[in-house]
C-alpha cells in the first residue's frame, strides 16, 4: 500500500478511529490491532511474503528469549550468529542471488571458461532491507545486554512490522521504539496536529517535487546519449531533488503517522543538502542506515581508532557495504567507494566531527565561506547520484564523459523545456522553504504559527491545493521501495 494512494487514505482514517476509539482503553488491543493494520498494510502490495515477516519476527523473538537465560559465551554467539545468519541469508538470497551467480559466470568467461547457470525469477521483497536490519538491531542489542528481552510476543510484532516505517524506514533502534509499546499512550492533540502538518509536507515533498523532477530525471537518463552535456547537468540535477522529495518525504510521512498513534520514529533527514562537507551530509542524509552502519559495523571495526590502514579500511568497507545494500549492482559499489574516496581525507585530517552545528544558526543568510562549502558538497553529492542513477557502470560514465565536454557549455535543450521551468521554479521555491525550516524538525514545522489563524489555514490549503493539482492518475512508487 502506498502512502500516496487513495487505498491508505482509507486505511489510515479507519486504523486511527479503532485505534483510538474502539481499543484506547487497552494497551494489548492497540498492539494487536497496529500488528494486524500492518499486516494488512504489507499484505496489500503481495500477501505471499508475510511469510517472511512472521518468520524473523518469531526467530528474533525465539533468540532474545534464549539470549535472556545463556550466560556462556560461546553458547550466546551461536545464538546471535543464528539470528544474523537466517536474516542475512533471507536477505541476501532474494536480493543478491542473481548478481552474484551472473558476476560468477562472468568472471569465469574471462579467462576463456564458458559456465552455464540457471537466474531465478526472484520477487524481491519490498521492505525487507529495513526489516531486517530492525530485527536485528533488537537481537545485537539484547545480545550485548543493551535491552532486556521482550516476553510481550503481539509488542515484538508490532514493533517489527509497524506500518509506518514498515517498507522504507526510519530504521528503528529496538532501544528506542520498542519500550513504547509498553507504555499506555493517551491521545495528544497538538501532537496529532504536528503529525498531520508532516504528512502534509511529505506528499507535498513526494507528489509536487519528486513525481515532477522524475518526469524530467527519467526522460534525460533515459535518452542520455541524445543530449549535450548542460542537460545531462540538469538532469542529475532533477534526480539530486528527486531521490530527496521522494525518500525524505516517505520519512516525513512516516514520522507523521506514527505521531497520529502516539509514537515517536527517529529523524531520518536533516537538510542533508545544506551540508559544508561530505561528512555532515552523511550525518544528516538517511540517518538511521548512516548511525546502524556506524553503530552495528564500522565501530566494531574499529572505526577511526588504529593505524592510517585500518581507518581506510574502515571507511571502505562501511561506504562499500553501505553501496551494496542500496541494490545488486556495481554501479551502487562505485557509489559507494566514490562516498568513500569523498570522506576519507576529512577523516585523516580529523575534519569528519567539524561543522556538527546547524549551517548560519540563528542568521538569514550564510557566510561566502559557508555558501563556497556548500556548494562543493553540493557538486560532489550530484556527482555521485550520477552512479545511483546511471543503470550500469557503462552508462554512467558515457554520461559523466559527456558533461566533461564542452557541449556542457552550451544552452539545455530537451523536449518539454518549457513546461520543466515550472518544475525548476518549484525546486527553488521548495529550497528556500527548506533553508527557512532548517533548524527545525521539518520545513514548516512553525510555519504560520503566529500568523492570524485564516491566514495559516490559508497557506495550508494552498499546499493541499498543489498536491491535488500535482497528483498524478496512477500513484508513482517511492524510489527506496527497490531497495
Amino acid at each position: 500500500m502506498l502512502f500516496n494512494s487513495i487505498d491508505f487514505a482509507i486505511f489510515l482514517p479507519i486504523v486511527f478511529i479503532l485505534y483510538w476509539f474502539a481499543a484506547n482503553r487497552n494497551l494489548k488491543l492497540q498492539n494487536l490491532l497496529i500488528v494486524i493494520a500492518s499486516y494488512v498494510f504489507y499484505g496489500w502490495w503481495d500477501w505471499r511474503f508475510l511469510s517472511l515477516i512472521v518468520f524473523s519476527t518469531l526467530v528474533d523473538y525465539a533468540v532474545g528469549l534464549k539470549l535472556k537465560t545463556a550466560e556462556n559465551k560461546t553458547h550466546r554467539k551461536a545464538l546471535l550468529w543464528t539470528s544474523i545468519s537466517i536474516n542475512l541469508g533471507l536477505l541476501g538470497f532474494f536480493k543478491y542471488f542473481n548478481f552474484f551467480v551472473d558476476n560468477f559466470t562472468a568472471a569465469f568467461s574471462l579467462f576463456g571458461t564458458e559456465i552455464k547457470t540457471n537466474s531465478l525469477d526472484i520477487i524481491l521483497p519490498v521492505g525487507i532491507s529495513f526489516y531486517t536490519f530492525q530485527t536485528l538491531s533488537y537481537t545485537i542489542d539484547v545480545y550485548r545486554r543493551k535491552l532486556e528481552p521482550t516476553k510481550d510476543i503481539i509488542a515484538f510484532a508490532a514493533f517489527v512490522s509497524f506500518f509506518p516505517q514498515l517498507v522504507a524506514g526510519p530504521i528503528e533502534r529496538a532501544t528506542n521504539l520498542l519500550p513504547q509499546f509498553y507504555k499506555k499512550r493517551p491521545f495528544n492533540y497538538a501532537k496529532a496536529a504536528d503529525g498531520m502538518r508532516q504528512i502534509l509536507w511529505g506528499l507535498f515533498k513526494k507528489i509536487v517535487i519528486a513525481d515532477n523532477c522524475a518526469h524530467y530525471a527519467n526522460l534525460i537518463f533515459n535518452n542520455s546519449a541524445d543530449y549535450a552535456g548542460s542537460t545531462l547537468v540538469l538532469g542529475a540535477l532533477f534526480f539530486t531533488f528527486q531521490i530527496y522529495g521522494d525518500f525524505s518525504g516517505y520519512s516525513d510521512i512516516a514520522i507523521g503517522t506514527a505521531r497520529l498513534f502516539g509514537f515517536e520514529l527517529m529523524r531520518n533527514f536533516n537538510f542533508p543538502y545544506f551540508s559544508r562537507n561530505i561528512a555532515e551530509f552523511w550525518r544528516r542524509w538517511h540517518i538511521s542506515l548512516s548511525t546502524w552502519f556506524r553503530d552495528y559495523l564500522y565501530i566494531p571495526l574499529g572505526g577511526g581508532r588504529g593505524g592510517t590502514l585500518q581507518k581506510v579500511r574502515n571507511v571502505f568497507i562501511i561506504f562499500i557495504v553501505s553501496g551494496l545494500w542500496h541494490g545488486a549492482n556495481w554501479t551502487f559499489i562505485a557509489w559507494g567507494t566514490l562516498n568513500a574516496c569523498f570522506f576519507l581525507p576529512l577523516l585523516l585530517t580529523n575534519n569528519n566531527r567539524s561543522n556538527l552545528d546547524t549551517v548560519a544558526k540563528g542568521k538569514t543568510f550564510p557566510s561566502v565561506r559557508e555558501v563556497a562549502s556548500m556548494f562543493l558538497t553540493f557538486g560532489l553529492t550530484v556527482f555521485g547520484w550520477i552512479f545511483f542513477r546511471a543503470n550500469n557502470i557503462e552508462h554512467a560514465t558515457s554520461y559523466i564523459s559527456e558533461i566533461l565536454s564542452p557541449s556542457t557549455f552550451t544552452t539545455p535543450e530537451f523536449e518539454g523545456m518549457g513546461r520543466a521551468l515550472s518544475t525548476i521554479l518549484l525546486v527553488i521555491l521548495f529550497v528556500a522553504l527548506e533553508w527557512r525550516g532548517r533548524e527545525r524538525q521539518y520545513a514548516i514545522a512553525d510555519i504560520g504559527s503566529a500568523w492570524y489563524r485564516p491566514v495559516r489555514w490559508s497557506f495550508y490549503a494552498l499546499i493541499v491545493f498543489s498536491i491535488g493539482m500535482y497528483m498524478p492518475s496512477v500513484e508513482s512508487p517511492f524510489i527506496y521501495f527497490q531497495f
